[in-house]
């Protein structure tokens, strides 16, 4: 029997799942394509991360599947008439890892570290909050430095994981070697490029939903191993299964694979202003990254690498988002308009480009076919193959000149933008900066209406494709791969893996 199950059938499964009884609890092991950076919500931003983060760190508000926002530690929340005040209402009797008590002291603590914490990545996720004000026990009011059309959404994210006030003020910036959260496991033990070890945390405010004892995460990079460790039964659940494994893991009748499409993408960034580094010829001149764009056939790239079950790409939003630019299609490949931007940029006879890429199955491949793609054009791509927390780690400190990258998308436009295009931005790596840029970017958080927003996405977007600090090339679709004993999940557009619910049945 073949098991494909849409976004909606799983949701369906997971709803009869409630009603079943698990035969009992069990070590779980779920395979990720790579390693997570430091396990600190301020700090990291890695993809898989976020999904350890998901059983381990709760937020303030969770998204549904079908990206609507709902309560989690925040069970209501009130924005006044003039915008500038947001008056949540928390949820009682929660405790995180540690025993300190979540209330509003600690919601308190929490934005004020992620604003301060010299380390912290979400400064300008929560920019708009000027200051809090506890005023009960459960209660607590965000006063705003004028309207935000993007907070709520921000605090279904890294920005709204609330950590122990305890533990991190201990801690500091090193947090990420003992991370306490209030979610529905806790850490137990790392090692690095091997495993990370997550147990049942007894007193969850949900517990009665989890029925695992421990979850252990595996970074596997090589796409064919996790499928194999799959299928032997090493693993019982695997991330980002390959296109091209589909048919082999819906052949197998012992799993299930599951997918959902994404709101992020992929693509290259490059070094515009980044340290020393940032001072080349890719750096300094958009003809030459306007000249690989026109080189590369998104398209092809997808039939070739990925069998056509990804979307071609060229903005920060995939096609079928309302905030994509329809006035500015995926183009084909136009390798005379290449070669004229090179000779423009003064390179006719061609020019090199270092390129460092993660160190896993298909970003590999796409790098392959996009070095092959740019030969025909003159660009000489050559590939320095890294592990994902390095790559990470070295494009935040501007050792790099370009580098292939994605993100997994937000809920709302400002989450695919902002961070990466403002002077200053928490995961500008490239170190881009423009004044009409931050003015778009700054003035689409506040307005009101999604039309008005919409316009200024759409102007932004011509930049973001004539400057190109970031290239995009596709927007994935989540694939997820899994033992047909594993019953209830639910696939999300934000790709990660949610725990309650989910039950092992024999």
């Amino acid at each position: 029997m073949r098991y494909v199950k849409t976004a909606m059938l799983s949701a369906l499964l997971g709803a009869t799942a409630l009603t079943a009884t698990p035969g009992f609890a069990k070590d779980l092991r779920i395979a990720l394509q790579s390693d997570a950076d430091v396990l600190d919500p301020d700090q990291s931003r890695t993809f898989v991360g976020r999904i350890v983060y998901a059983s381990m760190c709760d937020k303030l508000v969770d998204i549904t599947p079908e990206l609507e926002i709902i309560p989690q530690l925040a069970t209501a929340w009130e924005t006044s008439a003039d915008g500038t005040q947001i008056t949540m209402q928390l949820r009682e009797g929660v405790v995180f890892h540690d025993g300190t008590p979540f209330n509003a002291e600690a919601v308190a603590a929490n934005i004020e570290r992620s604003q301060t914490l010299d380390e912290s990545r979400r400064k300008s996720e929560l920019k708009s909050i000027t200051s809090t004000e506890v005023t009960g026990e459960y209660e607590i009011v965000l006063n705003l430095a004028g309207p935000d059309a993007t907070l709520i959404a921000q605090l279904a994210d890294r920005a709204g994981m609330m950590v122990s006030p305890t533990a991190a003020a201990a801690a500091g910036a090193d947090f990420g070697l003992n991370p306490v959260c209030s979610g529905a496991f806790k850490f137990e033990e790392r090692v690095a490029q091997d495993k990370i070890v997550l147990t049942k945390f007894e007193d969850y405010w949900n517990a009665d939903a989890i029925h695992f004892d421990s979850v252990t995460f595996l970074p596997i990079p090589d796409t064919t191993v996790r499928l194999a460790n799959l299928q032997s039964g090493d693993i019982d659940m695997l991330e980002r299964l390959a296109a091209t494994d589909i048919a082999q893991a819906e052949g197998d009748d012992g799993l299930v694979v599951d997918s959902a499409v994404s709101f992020g993408y992929q693509g290259i960034t490059f070094n515009i202003n980044n340290g020393e580094k940032g001072d080349n010829p890719w750096g300094n001149d958009k003809r030459l990254r306007q000249a690989l764009s026109y080189a590369i056939d998104r398209n092809a790239l997808n039939q070739v690498v990925f069998e056509g079950a990804y979307a071609p790409g060229n903005q920060s939003f995939p096609p079928n988002s309302p905030w994509y630019n329809t006035s500015l299609p995926v183009e084909g490949q136009d390798l005379e308009k290449a070669k004229a931007l090179l000779t423009e940029a003064g390179y006719p006879d061609g020019i090199d480009l270092e390129v460092q890429v993660p160190n896993s199955t298909e970003p590999l491949a796409v790098m392959q076919v996009v070095q092959a793609m740019a030969a025909q054009a003159g660009i000489n791509i050559q590939l320095t193959s890294k592990e994902f927390a390095t790559l990470l780690a070295d494009q935040s400190a501007g050792d790099y000149t370009a580098s292939q990258i994605g993100w997994s998308g937000r809920v709302d436009p400002d989450g695919n933008n902002h961070q990466f295009v403002t002077t200053g931005g928490g995961i500008n790596d490239s170190h881009f900066s423009h004044p009409d840029m931050d003015e778009m970017m700054n003035k689409a958080r506040v307005l009101p209406s999604s039309d008005d927003r919409k316009a200024l996405y759409d102007d932004a977007m011509v930049m973001m494709l004539d400057e190109l600090p970031r290239l995009f090339l596709y927007h994935v679709t989540w694939i997820w791969a899994y033992n047909d004993n594993l019953k209830g999940f639910v696939a999300y557009p934000d790709g990660m893996i949610r725990l309650e619910n989910v039950t092992w049945e024999e």
